[in-house]
């Protein structure tokens, strides 16, 4: 898909944004299509540039597609030089501390006076109310909202092992904006959109709330949740390798029983139900167990997929650059990283008329691109220059992507 084809062409946007959550967001609406500029300190730049554990890859994954407007947002002329560039731009996205925006003459109020149609997203721990005051991050709401403890077993509450919260309340945060972009088409009016992490995490409890006032029990936790299904499983195979099979269905259990030759239990009444293979799990289970960890893992997986099973590997994050799904149909972007080292990352899982969002641009150096949007608040190179000599903007060329 060409540039200007883009759905988000031509939407201009300003993010302030670190960690995660306010560059995913901002890092979807580019990936769209949307002209980004991620506002950072001139010389360093955003602190996740620097990162190491795991932080490391935090600048990497979430800043393609988007150019950098290094401004110092602490001085006079560089609040008012972004003032100046709200006028001309779309939307803002903040992720700051609560109170940090509007300590610094940047919040919603003081930029929507200067652009009455401006999206103003502001992306926090909480929602307006007694927690508002409170610095969060995605552990801290995970514990609260109880994703730490469905995910870890009872008296060991375990953070998910990516930063979901992050990343579903910047992808909300993109629902908002791209809600108040179409009301502005009837109403010429920007507002203001919110997204939070506890609130997220809350939606995602949903179904578990949900579960207990139906049934009127607690829900368990995820490792000692109750059986649904009577294979549901890891298996050990030969070579020590894991693989998970998800048996779901007495179609599944038939297609297994005729694809691994267990010819025995295909006709036996007391497995030919799920609710039957249940009840026989004393006896069944151990046994299916020593059948399968005779076989390699390749082989069960070819077996797996010949049967039409669910089935899945235990990869490690890193064995997703050589996956084969991925590498065919197009889900990895060529990126590089700060230091200039090539890393193969996921593109956004969405496709429109069947295209998928490409890598236009490398994540950029600090104050690579910002000469663009300079330009066009009306800055001459002259002026430009001087607010480079004085540290209030870094300003460097575009390279290749």
């Amino acid at each position: 898909m060409e540039p200007q084809q883009l759905p988000l062409a031509g939407i201009r946007v300003l993010e302030l944004g670190h960690n995660i959550m306010g560059p995913a967001c901002g890092l979807i609406l580019a990936d769209l299509g949307a002209e980004v500029y991620k506002v950072e300190r001139p010389g360093k730049g955003d602190d996740t540039r620097w990162l190491q554990g795991f932080g490391a890859g935090f600048f990497t994954c979430f800043n393609r597609n988007k150019k950098s407007l290094a401004i110092d947002l602490k001085t006079e002329q560089g609040r008012e030089l972004f003032l100046k560039l709200v006028e001309k731009v779309d939307v803002v996205v903040e992720n700051f501390a609560p109170g940090t925006v509007d300590r610094l003459g940047v919040g919603d109020a003081v930029c929507r006076e200067r652009n009455p149609a401006l999206i103003f997203c502001s992306l926090k721990g909480f929602m307006p109310g007694p927690y508002a005051h409170r610095p969060a991050l995605d552990e801290v709401v995970q514990m609260m909202g109880g994703l730490a403890y469905m995910t870890g077993p009872s008296g060991k509450p375990m953070r998910a092992g990516a930063s979901v919260t992050d990343i579903l309340s910047g992808g909300f945060g993109v629902i908002g904006i791209l809600a108040a972009l179409y009301q502005r088409r009837q109403s010429g009016q920007g507002q203001m959109v919110q997204a939070s992490l506890f609130e997220s995490v809350a939606f995602l409890m949903g179904q578990h709330m949900a579960g207990a006032a139906v049934t009127g029990q607690v829900p368990p936790p995820m490792p000692e949740r109750g059986r649904t299904w009577s294979v549901y499983e890891l298996f050990t195979c030969r070579d020590g390798q894991q693989v998970f099979i998800g048996i779901t269905s007495d179609r599944h259990w038939h297609r297994m029983c005729a694809t691994f030759g267990f010819d025995d239990w295909a006709g036996d009444p007391r497995l030919a139900t799920n609710q039957g293979r249940i009840e026989a799990r004393s006896w069944f289970f151990p046994e299916l167990q020593q059948r399968l960890q005779h076989l390699d893992k390749k082989v069960l997986m070819a077996l797996a997929e010949r049967a039409g099973i669910p089935f899945a590997p235990v990869n490690q994050p890193v064995d997703l650059w050589d996956d084969p799904h991925l590498n065919e149909s197009g889900g990895l972007a060529d990126t590089r990283t700060p230091a200039g080292n090539p890393v193969k990352l996921p593109k956004l899982p969405l496709r429109l008329g069947g295209q998928s969002f490409a890598l236009r641009l490398q994540p950029p150096a600090v104050g690579e691109g910002a000469g663009d949007i300079l330009q066009l608040a009306g800055l001459t190179p002259l002026e430009i220059e001087a607010l480079v000599k004085a540290g209030i903007i870094a300003v460097s060329p575009c390279r290749e992507s």
